[in-house]
Order: C-alpha cells, then sequence, then structure tokens
C-alpha cells in the first residue's frame, strides 16, 4: 500500500492534486468517502483541532474510530490537519500531545501549524514535529505565511489584502524553512483565505479569492517539495489547475462542503438528506472542480 507521502510526491511529480475533505461534523464522513470511491479518485479524509474544538467532530479519536468504518485504502488515507502552537483565539496548545496521540491512532500525516510564532520558532516547533512523525513513518506538514479567515471579527476587504500581499508567504524564509525543518509538505499563502468560522459568520458565503500565480512559482523553485493550498473552497476554477501546474499537490477543502451539510440539515431537520447533499457537492468538486476523478491508476499504480 502506497503511503500519503507517497502518494502525494506522486501527484507532485505528475502534475496533479489530491483534494483534502474536512470533517468538522462525523456524519459526513461516509458520503465524503462514498463519493472519493464511487469517482474512482485519491483524496484525504482530514480533521482540524478547530473542528473538534468549534464544530462536532469531537476528537482525533472519534474521528479516526468514523474513518475505520468505512475507508477504503484503494482510495482515501486520513490526515491530522491544523494542529496549531497557537490557537485562532490566541491561546497555547499542547500540540505534541494532540500531534503524539494521532500517531498512536494511525493517523496517515500530520500537520503542525506554528504560522502565528516568527520564524526561528517555527522552525524549530515544526523540526520537533517533523522528526515525530518520520520516526513513525509518517509525512509532516507545516505552514509558512498566514492564510487568513479563521480568526475572530471580519477580514479586511479582500482586494487590500491580496493587494498588499498581507500574510504572503515570504520566497527566502520558504527555503530557509524547508532546509531547516524536514518537513515534507508545505501550506503556502499566495491569495487564498479560510473559510470564517465564528457562529455569525460560518453561514455567509466565501470572497471569491485569487491565487498569485508568479509568487507560487517563486515558491515551488525555492522549496523543492509538494506544496499545499489551504482555503482551496471558493478560489476559481482556473486558478486552482494553474496552481496544480506550480506545484500545488495538495488542496484542502472544508466550506464548500460543510455549508451543503449545515444548510440542508438546518433546512430540512433530516440526517440522511444532508449526508445526500454531501455526497453530491463531493462528486461534483471531484468531478468538475478539481478534474481528479478516475485518476486513482495514474497515482497508485497496481499498488494499493
Amino acid at each position: 500500500m502506497l503511503s500519503s507521502g507517497e502518494i502525494v510526491r506522486k501527484a507532485w511529480n505528475l502534475g496533479k492534486v489530491i483534494p483534502a475533505f474536512n470533517i468538522p461534523y462525523l456524519p459526513m464522513m461516509e458520503p465524503v468517502v462514498r463519493a472519493i470511491v464511487e469517482t474512482d479518485s485519491v483524496a484525504l479524509i482530514e480533521v482540524a483541532r478547530l473542528e473538534w474544538m468549534k464544530f462536532e467532530a469531537q476528537s482525533p479519536r472519534r474521528v479516526m474510530e468514523e474513518y475505520a468504518k468505512w475507508a477504503n485504502p484503494a482510495h482515501v488515507r486520513i490526515h491530522l490537519d491544523h494542529v496549531p502552537v497557537i490557537d485562532e483565539d490566541g491561546c497555547e496548545v499542547d500540540y505534541l500531545g494532540i500531534i503524539r496521540e494521532a500517531i498512536e491512532l494511525g493517523y496517515q500525516s500530520v500537520m503542525v501549524d506554528a504560522s502565528r510564532l516568527e520564524l526561528t520558532a517555527n522552525i524549530a516547533a515544526t523540526r520537533e514535529v517533523a522528526e515525530l512523525a518520520h520516526a513513525a513513518g509518517i509525512p509532516c506538514e507545516a505552514e509558512l505565511g498566514s492564510v487568513l479567515g479563521h480568526a475572530e471579527g471580519p477580514l479586511p476587504p479582500y482586494d487590500e489584502l491580496f493587494k498588499t500581499r498581507r500574510g504572503f508567504t515570504d520566497i527566502a524564509e520558504a527555503r530557509r524553512f524547508v532546509r531547516e525543518t524536514q518537513c515534507d509538505w508545505l501550506s503556502v499563502a499566495f491569495g487564498s483565505i479560510h473559510g470564517a468560522i465564528s457562529k455569525a459568520a460560518r453561514d455567509q458565503k466565501k470572497v471569491e479569492a485569487r491565487l498569485n500565480l508568479v509568487h507560487l512559482e517563486q515558491l515551488r523553485r525555492a522549496t523543492q517539495i509538494p506544496l499545499v493550498l489551504h482555503g482551496g473552497s471558493g478560489v476559481r476554477q482556473e486558478y486552482v489547475l494553474a496552481a496544480v501546474e506550480r506545484g500545488i499537490a495538495k488542496i484542502n477543502v472544508g466550506t464548500e462542503i460543510r455549508q451543503a451539510y449545515e444548510v440542508a440539515l438546518r433546512e430540512t431537520g433530516s440526517g440522511p438528506i444532508a449526508q445526500q447533499k454531501t455526497y453530491d457537492r463531493t462528486v461534483s468538486l471531484i468531478r468538475d472542480y478539481f478534474c481528479t476523478s478516475e485518476v486513482r491508476g495514474a497515482l497508485m499504480g497496481d499498488t494499493q
């Protein structure tokens, strides 16, 4: 069976992308996995700390238990998404404890997010997690720069953010970061934003973000490892496909499928209908947006 690291690295080499679908509500697991399998795709299932703190994923253990019910090794792997060192509310997090637990539970890749720290501290925290992950034989994802949107309160106007390159990953810092941390995948900031998570704003339609492709190309050359696009929901498809050609090998999707589930559940009160809407939206994203249906053979070969 190919590891998560081998799959993402192969996608990067082939100029393809692995979608990574976040699960903030446990009943979303089955329809998302089913959508991936039935489109003959390959994807990651993932959960971030904020999804058990501020939504209803409950815990890394409960997500793993739910994943185990539906997992299909020919199509899916499970990833621990954003575990911050300092969270969106400015609180310190026992990130090493969470990541150690996830490794023990069998998560097949992990992410530490120390991007709220200054560079040297981010490098130190990431290097420690990378060593933990590598000792367990799994890849480590990290973040450099700031993909905005998770903090409480409104963002400044998006056009202002994009024009000023606020939060964009610095090219020279990225080169140093990868060399000193030995992380396997790097989440970089070049125009995307996360979906809002505050209760007042989580139903709002995301801004249609743009991507600075020149900046991304410079990051690709500087890092020479698979890059990750966080905040993948709401970015125009032409930007997404161009970003894949320039080194993005994994794209995180949360808002698109979360809102499909939440809206259907709120409007109908029916869990099965909400699950069906989640399935439908996931299929649409795979087939029509990422164009990653029927690529399993190219990525997985004869080895599953």
